[in-house]
């Protein structure tokens, strides 16, 4: 009896042995293989049109994938402009055509934090005069190259071995990538806001996410060129999550200008806080804060020549 019994246990120990050493191999097997780098990535790749945009175009190798840690291996001198707003991945591939091998068109799509952060970068490259395109929510293209954004991404593409390409090849690659990219092609609020200033000038609204004017405490916000009276100035708008901020910022600015020994005269009502003065690089300013928001004007010769513009401002973001 007692023999059977140790039998018995024997057996059911090493039925355990056997188990422990089956889910140890199983764990070690999966620690130990490699998780590919960008394995829930892979869809930014699937936006790159494949194998070609165009009769006689394809790519050349594979699509090339980026994250913030490697970016500037692509884009070294201008990575840092990208991360402010919200860079997380770009993926890249050079097409080409037999006919002519040494003249590529490199594509790369970025994906930004948000709508606004793609628009931002968008609109550090875009100018006045550029021609625009129908692509995305805004577009604009030329000899050499075309922009635009769509949703959070921010597409870039452009010649290399030339000067110049038919603007056609720009367009068909272009509005390839577009429909691999989501929808959302809607109207910014902010743009929005800015829309329909008197003199406003096309195409001038620019979204900075740090340090608007080039001030660390004018955190993050939008302006945009104004002609009135034959007299060019910049209107800005620096948004705050509460009042308490934007006052915060308002006295940041106050400090530093009496810091710098400027003159100024502030007026205070019951909701608002405004300042006229002249800045150091500015010339003249006018300033005002109203809830969240700071609504103002540079590049004055008179004050009173930017109060309606940034009344009407104000009218539309406690709307908005």
């Amino acid at each position: 009896m007692h023999g059977n019994y140790q039998r018995i246990r024997m057996l059911s120990l090493r039925r355990s042995s056997l188990i422990a050493a089956a889910i140890l191999c199983v764990f070690v097997v999966t620690m130990s293989t490699p998780v590919p780098v960008f394995a829930a990535e892979d869809s930014i790749k699937n936006t790159l049109p494949t194998p070609g945009f165009a009769p006689g175009w394809v790519m050349k190798d594979r699509v090339t994938l980026f994250n913030s840690d490697t970016l500037f291996d692509h884009i070294n001198g201008e990575a840092e402009l990208y991360f402010p707003y919200g860079f997380d991945r770009l993926a890249t591939a050079t097409y080409l055509n037999k006919k002519e091998p040494d003249v590529w068109v490199v594509v790369d799509v970025y994906r930004m934090g948000s709508l606004l952060d793609a628009f931002g970068i968008y609109s550090n490259y875009r100018k006045a005069d550029a021609a625009g395109i129908v692509i995305g929510a805004e577009g604009f293209v030329s000899s050499s190259q075309l922009m635009f954004y769509q949703d959070r991404y921010f597409v870039r593409i452009q010649v290399t071995g030339a000067t110049s390409l038919e603007q056609d090849l720009f367009v068909a690659c272009g509005r390839t990538i577009s429909q691999n990219l989501p929808s959302n092609v809607g109207r910014l609020r902010e743009l929005e806001v800015l829309a329909g200033i008197p003199g406003a000038v096309t195409k001038s609204e620019r979204y900075l996410a740090q340090s608007v004017l080039g001030y660390a405490f004018f955190r993050r916000g939008m302006i945009a060129d104004v002609i009135l009276g034959g007299e060019r100035m910049q209107v800005f708008v620096v948004f705050e999550n509460t009042t308490d901020a934007a006052r915060k910022a308002f006295d940041d600015y106050r400090s530093y200008l009496k810091v710098e020994g400027r003159e100024m005269n502030v007026t205070m009502t019951t909701d608002r806080i405004s300042m006229t003065a002249v800045d150091p690089l500015y010339m003249g300013v006018f300033v005002e804060q109203s809830g969240p928001y700071l609504i103002g004007a540079i590049r004055m010769k008179e004050a009173s020549a930017a109060k309606p513009i940034v009344e009407q401002l104000r009218e539309r973001l406690l709307k908005s």
